[in-house]
């Protein structure tokens, strides 16, 4: 079964009578090379342990698994990150990669960032979010997220 392919998605989710939420801002990565991309963009490797927010239906699970020591999918809004960290990580550098859904990009990144747990965090998000959290000062995108993530 191919993650990243439409047909084989949609046939999983009718199969466990899952639906998706555009409203909820979910989306599937269905092209290979956007979870091989953020493996390798993060840097990940065996001496890494990987929190991984919202897994979905698991490509990028897949390539996370593959390059690092141990991968935990998880719904962050209700977890203790640093007992997570310290439970799961041991003796490994913890990160963070995701591919957040838009409605929970702020909360996600502020309690990511505010943890000061991880070595390094990769996330895709909408172009929107990374619009305000790129834009310079006096800018119309420019605000207290800008501040704050720069």
């Amino acid at each position: 079964m191919d993650l990243c392919n439409i047909s084989d998605i949609k046939a999983l989710l009718g199969r466990h009578g899952f639906h998706f939420s555009k409203s909820m801002g979910q989306n599937f990565l269905i092209a290979s090379w956007v979870p091989e991309d953020m493996v390798a963009g993060a840097g990940v490797t065996r001496e890494n342990g990987v929190l991984e927010i919202g897994p979905g239906i698991g490509p990028l699970t897949v390539r996370l698994s593959g390059a690092a020591a141990k991968v935990v999918a998880v719904d962050i809004l209700k977890l203790d990150l640093a007992a997570l960290v310290e439970r799961e990580f041991s003796g490994l550098v913890p990160m963070a990669c995701a591919n957040l859904p838009y409605n929970i990009t702020t909360p996600v990144l502020t309690a990511l960032i505010d943890s000061g747990l991880f070595s390094a965090i990769t996330v895709m998000i909408q172009r929107e979010v990374a619009a305000r959290i790129c834009a310079a000062p006096g800018t119309s995108d420019y605000g207290a997220f800008s501040v704050y993530c720069q």
